[in-house]
């Protein structure tokens, strides 16, 4: 039997009656009472069969940990257990964000080192909390602690958003366009010839003129497993033809001599990025890279705040900055990211962890600077959104914009078996 408690869960509707008077008290007045978690759970249907395929990892040096070849099954429709967590602030008056789903190993830190900090303070002051969060921890410039400043970051924008009755990205000054391009991010699916091919052309025929796909071979692979990295961009470029933009991932598992003799190989299918060869921390791996090929060399999910996408963009290293706002610090810090990045002429298209913080951010810039979004596939179409009444989706490969205070969260209660609040 269901729990019809959800509506504690909820919150104040977007707007509240009781805006204006909300409004009018002094500066500063408003206060934050409490920061909660909430755990919702219930049951949906899903796909098994499809999208079990790896990419590199930096791991796989190791044979052991290679995982065996992936071949594309019949997909089999399952129901399965589902679960998220939220991140809720609220305030003395009645006013609350939210924020999620939200990471276990950021909410850890929230609840843990930065619950008892936000308390009393003014939700309204965000860069004020930003900085003073950054400043509170030794530890706080990347990791666990920066993805906690981000969720508290976003959750914060969404309760500024409901205060002032408006998205996200009208605060932020936008929109800069009725609608945002996303890009299909293809992870999980085969690299076999001709799944890759079939899968392709179903989403250019489904609007997508960008498409992303992940490589699953690395130096321990040999010369066959190089070939095979090849042979992915090749069959690719012939199934959507010229007009389709197609990126490339290695997730930090290859190396210089690698990725160059991959770059040399393939510039002819024009490719519009490498993202993530290496480690992160090997910034002069990036730069050689891009001085030695033609194929955009883009990284930036692993780099937490605009400090680190600075000393790329000044090392030549990187065309593409790939922040995550739920990582890099939020709403706040991506807004500076993208400042620092239009100084290099480098565009800023965030990883797609999740999309209502990267779809609000870059509805507000210029296009020049961030013309996409990531729409990551076997994640979003598997209902990472599912306790969402308004789930971000598509339609011919751009995403609307939401009109609803902040950033729209909504649950729905008819997909809600349970609902926990506690500690993370």
């Amino acid at each position: 039997m269901r729990r019809r408690t959800f509506f504690a869960l909820a919150g104040a509707p977007a707007v509240l009656p009781h805006l204006e008077a909300l409004q009018s008290r002094p500066s500063g007045a408003l206060k934050i009472a409490a920061v909660e978690f909430w755990r919702l759970e219930g049951r949906r249907e899903t796909v098994a069969g499809v999208t079990g395929q790896h990419q590199v990892q930096p791991l796989h040096v190791y044979e052991e940990l290679r995982p065996k070849v992936f071949h594309e099954g019949t997909p089999a429709p399952r129901t399965v257990n589902a679960s998220a967590l939220y991140l809720k602030i609220k305030t003395d008056a009645g006013l609350e964000g939210i924020y999620g789903p939200i990471d276990k190993e950021a909410a850890i830190v929230v609840d843990q080192q930065l619950r008892g900090f936000l308390l009393g303070k003014d939700p309204l002051a965000v860069e004020t909390l930003w900085d003073q969060m950054h400043r509170s921890n030794r530890h706080s410039r990347r990791g666990h602690f920066m993805m906690a400043i981000s969720a508290v970051d976003n959750a914060l924008w969404d309760l500024r958003g409901r205060y002032f009755n408006a998205p996200v990205y009208r605060l932020l000054g936008g929109p800069t366009r009725p609608s945002v391009e996303a890009y299909a991010s293809c992870l999980g699916y085969s690299v076999e010839p001709e799944a890759a091919r079939k899968h392709a052309l179903e989403y250019k025929n489904q609007g997508y003129r960008n498409q992303q796909w992940f490589c699953a071979s690395g130096p321990s692979d040999g010369a066959a497993g190089l070939a095979r990295n090849v042979e992915l961009v090749r069959v690719l470029r012939e199934a959507v033809g010229p007009e389709t933009e197609l990126m490339f991932d290695a997730f930090n598992g290859w190396n210089l001599d690698y990725a160059i003799a991959w770059a040399k190989q393939v510039d002819q299918y024009r490719p519009r990025w490498i993202e993530e060869a290496f480690h992160p921390e090997k910034i002069e791996s990036f730069a050689a890279l891009r001085r030695a090929t033609s194929v955009p060399v883009a990284t930036g999910e692993h780099l937490y705040g605009r400090w680190e996408v600075h000393d790329y963009l000044r090392a030549g290293a990187i065309t593409v900055v790939q922040a995550d706002p739920e990582w890099c610090g939020g709403v706040s810090e991506l807004v500076k990211i993208c400042a620092v990045s239009s100084l290099f002429d480098a565009q800023v298209i965030p990883h797609g962890h999740a999309l209502h913080a990267p779809l609000h951010v870059v509805a507000a810039q210029s296009p020049m600077t961030c013309p996409l979004v990531e729409f990551l596939l076997t994640k979003m179409t598997n209902n990472y959104y599912y306790f969402e009444k308004r789930q971000p989706t598509p339609v011919n490969g751009r995403l609307a914009l939401p009109d609803q205070p902040g950033f729209g969260i909504e649950f729905d209660p008819a997909k809600t078996e349970t609902v926990k609040k506690g500690t993370a």
